[in-house]
């Protein structure tokens, strides 16, 4: 099929995996069991499910990514069930993780993604990618699975990071030019990628199998480091709510049998009252310090306002270099001092060694502070 588009038997079969696995794929499949394939899943999905939300960002249309399909599988097999032709797209890792993984997407999603960044409505003619529209490609996969090897991150709580993508051009129905040997097993995860309208096809993302046991072992070790950290305040937490058996029975035996000798006390009710505090102001406290030095150091934001202006959005696109904008307040006049948001001062505008500044005049009282 060289059309670019993938029918839905085809979806479909890139979803559910091939039914026809060779006699090396099933063995080498041991390396990965049910938990591990299940974790890689699990990862997948929600890194992705990130990557997702970045590229829909991008085309400013919805973009769906469902739960992914993993299996093992060889380039070989890959080759007969995704034929048309496609943009492979190398992510190597960096930091975190030691290897590389392959996207694999069709020629005309590519186009369609690009034409979709550009502005347009993702009507690509038929034709060979053009070096500007595979620079938008590779754009778009950086930021995908940058934003997935955050993900990633949080996941392990580690960093994990990756070089610019490499992409290339493949047709799979012929081409035997492979980032992996034909015969070697590979980790082959699926995902059904929709966008808006324009886009209903398979994504492809492919892991070497020690590459994928890699992934899977930092968050099982992260996984058990996080429940080792639990446990301990799980059992402080239960050894200090629950008394120790002597102290039940004495708590019981007291509460079951009073002794006659000692009248019951009755306890008064508690007092409420109004908490005290020290004034904040200069002056000796309790503890015979300036308790106003407390807040010395929190830092403020000043700022010097000439005056305002009111402006429609119409008005604000059509300034330009020497534009003038006529302020609400005339030459000379003082200008405000403000204090993280609060008039605090009227000043007036110096010139002091080469630089502006400004000399206090006015100190606006309290009250005034409030109402403005």
């Amino acid at each position: 099929m060289n059309s670019g588009m993938l029918s839905q038997e085809e979806i479909d079969a890139l979803l559910g995996g091939s039914e026809e696995k060779n006699e090396s794929v099933t063995d080498d499949a041991q390396n990965l069991n049910s938990l591990e394939m299940d974790a890689l899943g699990e990862i997948a999905n929600i890194s992705m499910g990130t990557a997702a939300t970045t590229l829909s960002l991008l085309l400013n249309k919805k973009v769906e990514i469902t739960t992914p399909q993993v299996d093992i599988t060889t380039m070989d097999e890959i080759r007969k069930q995704h034929p048309v032709p496609c943009v492979i797209v190398d992510v190597r890792y960096k930091a975190g993780i030691e290897g590389s993984n392959v996207l694999i997407l069709s020629q005309k999603d590519g186009a369609i993604i690009v034409d979709l960044m550009m502005g347009g409505e993702g009507q690509v003619p038929d034709s060979v990618l053009s070096d500007l529209q595979l620079s938008g490609i590779s754009e778009a996969m950086n930021q995908m699975m940058g934003s997935a090897a955050t993900s990633m991150s949080q996941m392990f709580n580690d960093m994990v990071d990756i070089t610019p993508p490499d992409l290339k051009l493949c047709d799979m129905s012929s081409d035997q030019d492979q980032y992996f040997s034909g015969e070697a097993p590979v980790v082959r995860i699926a995902f059904r990628m929709v966008v808006g309208t324009v886009i209903d096809s398979v994504l492809i993302q492919i892991y070497p199998l020690d590459v994928a046991k890699n992934v899977v072992s930092k968050l099982m070790k992260e996984t058990q480091e996080l429940q080792a950290s639990i446990e301990p305040q799980v059992q402080t937490t239960e050894q200090s709510a629950a008394p120790a058996p002597a102290a039940q029975a004495e708590s019981f035996s007291s509460a079951q049998a009073p002794s006659p000798q000692k009248p019951v006390a009755h306890v008064a009710p508690s007092s409420i009252q109004p908490a005290q505090f020290s004034p904040l102001q200069p002056g000796l406290s309790v503890a015979g310090t300036d308790n106003l030095g407390l807040i010395m150091d929190v830092p403020l934001q000043l700022s010097i306002e000439l005056g305002k202006a009111k402006k429609t959005i119409k008005d604000i696109l059509s300034l330009g270099p020497g534009s003038v904008i006529e302020l609400d307040r005339l030459a000379g006049e003082p200008v405000d001092m403000i204090v993280n948001g609060k008039l605090i001062a009227k000043c007036e505008v110096v010139v002091m060694n080469e630089a502006f500044g400004v000399r206090i005049t006015d100190i606006i009282q309290p009250t005034e502070r409030v109402s403005f």
